[in-house]
């Protein structure tokens, strides 16, 4: 479980609420009106702009969010090396037992490419290939994201001008004219707050998280296609530390 996320997620909302306490009552932005207004249209017109497949595949994408383990590079860099040991000491192809030892699939899917045989252009192409269509579903989950934040404030101020509307047509009672003054504006505070401490700080984690995975999967088609060309395991390291901060780097060669 990704720690900062929850620990963003509790620190903003406990802080506006405490803030919501000391300044009175919490129930007085409580507004189930409100919440319809703004959850219902964001959804709404989140199914309208994006085909139905795509939202839900997208909630697969979120959780990326809260639950993301990627592998350190540090590990990943010394399986390849190892690979490329055993690649010079027995062939590349005793590497075809350690296809199954591998996790990430886009690595074990290089490796059993290598293992077949594939000539590296073609494996290159391949591979990149695959991580141009992972990049595009990234991409469009933190889009949507983006989208449910540009959508909310914008449903908020929907609201906004139905409570003025209904403030408007009650100015002969003076009673009614503070609840519809108060659900314009809780309604704006809604769509706000979902915007800004929700839809977009996830796409902004999304497209944090894309472009780090995507620099693991370069550094890792670089490392196939070393190992294939049957590279000096120390020269594979040069190259695999490249990818990473100079703090970061431990030779195991």
């Amino acid at each position: 479980m990704d720690l900062a996320t929850i620990v963003g997620i509790i620190t903003g909302f406990g802080l506006v609420t405490a803030a919501m306490m000391l300044g009175g009552g919490l129930s007085w932005f409580i507004s189930p009106a409100s919440a319809l207004i703004v959850v219902g249209g964001t959804i709404g017109a989140t199914f309208i702009n994006y085909p139905m497949a795509d939202i839900f595949s997208v909630m697969k994408i979120a959780r990326q969010v809260f639950f993301h383990r990627q592998q350190p590079l540090s590990e990943t860099i010394e399986t390849l090396i190892d690979m490329s040991k055993t690649a010079r000491r027995e062939g590349i192809l005793a590497l075809e037992k350690k296809v199954e030892d591998i996790d990430d699939p886009f690595f074990a899917k290089g490796v059993g490419l290598m293992v077949d045989g594939i000539e590296p252009v073609t494996l290159s192409k391949i591979m990149q290939t695959e991580l141009d269509f992972i990049e595009e579903r990234h991409r469009l989950g933190a889009e949507i994201f983006t989208t449910m934040g540009n959508f909310a404030p914008a449903m908020g101020m929907v609201g906004t001008l139905i409570g003025l509307v209904q403030m408007l047509m009650q100015m002969e009672d003076p009673s009614a004219i503070g609840p519809a003054m108060a659900v314009a504006l809780i309604t704006t505070f809604y769509g706000i707050l979902l915007a800004n401490l929700i839809f977009l700080p996830i796409a902004g984690k999304l497209r944090t998280r894309s472009a780090q995975e995507m620099l693991v999967k370069q550094m890792v088609i670089s490392g196939i296609l070393s190992v294939q060309s049957g590279d000096n395991p120390r020269i594979l390291e040069q190259k695999l530390h490249s990818f990473i901060a100079p703090g970061e780097r431990r030779s195991t060669v």
